[in-house]
């Protein structure tokens, strides 16, 4: 049945003596709730206090670690950027030194080149006079004998 019992609180007289029973329960009630309120409902709520300062002790701890590693990754990302921009620099001066290095190699082998080509030039020009020395000192005699043979004797000079 849905409705309670109404001789329990006394509602209707003809039922009992419920106005005396419904004293007992407050009674009793007020008796447990010191009891209750120490053993079972006081260490409920001091668990659930601690269980929630646990939480915020570690949401607080977890923000601590964020802001700990945003800091790391600021650091490394800093230090990323340093390093690539010291080995950029460092590229860009040994490229520079590459390239000056090749332009004096290349100076240096244009003036050999230069030098070599002088040189043969000498050479040339002193096989050419020496060649046409001896085609003229040949060239005398070659004429000197053509005309004995012409005249028939001998020339004198």
């Amino acid at each position: 049945m849905l409705i309670p019992d109404a001789g329990l609180f006394g509602l209707v007289p003809a039922l009992g003596h419920g106005l005396g029973k419904l004293w007992i329960m407050l009674i009793g009630f007020v008796v447990l709730i010191f009891p209750l309120n120490a053993l079972m409902f006081q260490p409920i709520f001091r668990a659930l206090d601690e269980r929630a300062d646990r939480i915020q002790g570690a949401r607080e701890r977890s923000k601590q670690l964020e802001a700990e590693a945003d800091s790391v990754l600021d650091r490394y990302e800093t230090a990323i950027r340093e390093a690539r921009s010291q080995s950029e620099s460092e590229r860009q001066t040994a490229l520079a030194s590459a390239r000056d290095e090749q332009a004096n190699l290349t100076t240096q082998a244009r003036s050999d080149a230069e030098q070599e080509l002088e040189r043969a030039r000498g050479e040339l020009n002193q096989s050419l006079e020496e060649a046409r020395a001896t085609l003229r000192a040949s060239a005398e005699d070659l004429a000197t004998a053509a005309a004995e043979q012409v005249l028939g004797r001998t020339l004198t000079q």
